[in-house]
């Protein structure tokens, strides 16, 4: 298996004190909307957890899959599409979701949306020219 790399690395710490302390975390992401997406591999089949920052939408969770402003789309993204039946946890609850990618005009509105609490998503969207940026649905199961 490969060395995991300073992102991998930084996301185990995340995921480790957010699941220690019901999810609170400390340093850049403090105080930020913050989930824990367990997907399922497109390939691999196997499970991968990682910290996103979220915005509600009444009953539904809202990501931006914007992976920094890259111009490709993030690893969680593709393994949703392939496979859309998602774990979340948030806070101390941990719940299955179904994803979802959003379509105009409600793309738009959700990514205003977030952009109004986090307003360095508008910067990822300056910058990637190449893709339209996802924007993802999470909506409850049961």
């Amino acid at each position: 298996m490969a060395e995991p790399n300073k992102w991998q690395q930084m996301n185990e710490r995340v995921i480790a004190e957010y699941r220690a302390t019901g999810g609170t975390v400390t340093g850049r992401l403090a105080g930020r909307p913050l989930l824990l997406l367990t997907t399922t591999g497109a390939r691999s089949g196997r499970p991968f957890t990682t910290p996103l920052n979220y915005s509600p939408d009444g009953d539904r969770l809202v990501l931006i899959a914007s992976k920094g402003g890259s111009p490709t789309h993030p690893d969680w993204y593709h393994n949703l599409v392939a496979n859309p039946e998602v774990t979340i946890e948030l806070g101390t609850e941990t719940f299955q979701a179904r994803a979802s990618t959003a379509r105009e005009p409600e793309r738009t509105r959700l990514f205003d949306g977030q952009v109004a609490i986090m307003p360095f998503f508008e910067e990822y969207r300056q910058q990637v020219t190449a893709r339209e940026i996802p924007v993802v649905i999470l909506e409850r199961l049961g």
